[in-house]
């Protein structure tokens, strides 16, 4: 249990900012959000708008997702909402469907009773449907930005860890003291690593401080999910920034030694190799305004070029994602993907010829094209051998256009 929570005779008061105190309106809201949140709210349920969608709101951006918080069991969820499934054993989650949209909702928690030290130490995850009140559900999220309350009844935000101030300074803090939220899970440093980079916000001293301390126990926690953390700090195009940030703190050592040794061996921070990432972020970016979004094959290519480079031999590419899968257990197919666009660096370094030019009509061509594009800009290399096999894809498309449109 939380310090500040041990002493239940003194009870905090949150900070409530009224409507024309916050930017928050709720045309910036999804409507599906606010079915659930009416819905609810008649019925005599207390329900908030919580977390990273508040966060992002006030921040003046478009928040991915729209969850919300109440005091309505997830029973009583499911009896308001006939659209509504229940799902997960240790954490009950109630998600809410509108066509293609789904608003979770969960019911508010509080801190299980401790189960000892040593076990919180090492990792295990504990039985966490205790149902409590906004302010003890406030409390055991992770970090400030991302405990605050929307109350639909006033429009009002409710603060009772300190979120908005941080918000405004730009800081990433963990709620009570990083070491034990660390402790309780250590994916914790990476959710701080990739909030930083996505909005470019500062590590709190001690938060940052607990993180290279703790880095190691990131290896206590499940793989996939660490996989999956993985992949979500490329995610609005600032990778570059958070796999620093992973290297600083020692967590990118932890998981990808080899990786890790060879931005040692360049200059550290100041290395060269980060501009490979770099320049994905910039072709990141391009995606996004065209609607589409980067391959992981691409993005786990491009992570794991300057250990190729390192290696510079034949079958480099092959042993860096080798290395990746190992530490990482990585899907198959993103190994294989991204295993074939390394080792085309060696095809597309020279003009196509009529032997080669098949390859156009590999699958995985465009992302070839990407990487080695990435790759010949962060190493300074001309673009005239990928510009020629650019050609001949569009030839060879506007071809294969005029086929099926004679075949009509």
């Amino acid at each position: 249990m939380f310090s500040f929570l041990k002493n239940k005779n003194k009870r905090r008061k949150p900070v409530v900012y009224t409507r024309p105190e916050h930017c928050i309106s709720r045309k910036n809201i999804d409507p599906a959000a606010l079915k659930v949140l009416y819905r609810l709210s008649s019925l005599g349920y207390t329900a908030y708008l919580v977390g990273g969608g508040v966060r992002d709101l006030l921040m003046g951006r478009k928040p991915k997702d729209f969850d919300v918080g109440t005091s309505a069991s997830p029973q009583e969820v499911r009896k308001t909402f006939r659209n509504c499934y229940l799902i997960g054993r240790r954490f009950r989650l109630a998600q809410i469907r509108f066509g293609d949209t789904i608003i979770e909702t969960a019911t508010f928690r509080k801190e299980p009773e401790s189960v000892g030290d040593a076990i919180e130490a090492a990792g295990v995850q504990r039985e966490d449907n205790t149902f409590g009140t906004p302010e003890t559900d406030a409390y055991r999220r992770d970090f400030t930005v991302n405990g605050l309350f929307y109350n639909i009844e006033d429009f009002s935000v409710i603060d009772w860890v300190g979120g908005v101030k941080d918000i405004e300074a730009k800081i990433i803090r963990t709620i009570g003291d990083p070491a034990r939220r660390f402790n309780e899970d250590p994916v914790r440093m990476m959710r701080a690593v990739k909030f930083s980079a996505r909005l470019g916000f500062t590590i709190e001293k001690k938060t940052f401080a607990a993180m290279k301390k703790l880095h190691s126990c990131i290896l206590a926690a499940s793989v996939p999910r660490v996989c999956e953390e993985i992949f979500r700090l490329f995610t609005y195009g600032r990778s570059a920034q958070a796999f620093r940030l992973m290297y600083e703190c020692g967590m990118l050592g932890d998981l990808l030694p080899e990786l890790s040794a060879a931005f040692d061996a360049a200059g550290g921070t100041r290395s060269k190799l980060w501009k490979y990432l770099e320049t994905l972020d910039t072709l990141e970016a391009v995606r996004a305004k065209e609607g589409n979004e980067v391959s992981n094959a691409l993005r786990a290519a491009a992570l794991m070029a300057p250990l190729a480079k390192k290696l510079s031999r034949d079958g480099a590419g092959r042993a860096a994602m080798q290395t990746m899968t190992r530490q990482l257990k990585i899907p198959k197919s993103v190994y294989f993907s991204a295993t074939m666009l390394m080792e085309s660096v060696k095809r597309l370094s020279a003009p196509p010829t009529k032997e080669k030019s098949r390859f156009v009509f590999h699958p995985d061509f465009l992302d070839a094209l990407d990487y080695n594009r990435i790759v010949a800009r962060a190493e300074g290399r001309d673009e005239s051998a990928v510009d020629a096999w650019a050609d001949l894809f569009e030839k060879k498309t506007a071809d294969h256009n005029k086929e099926e449109e004679k075949a009509k």
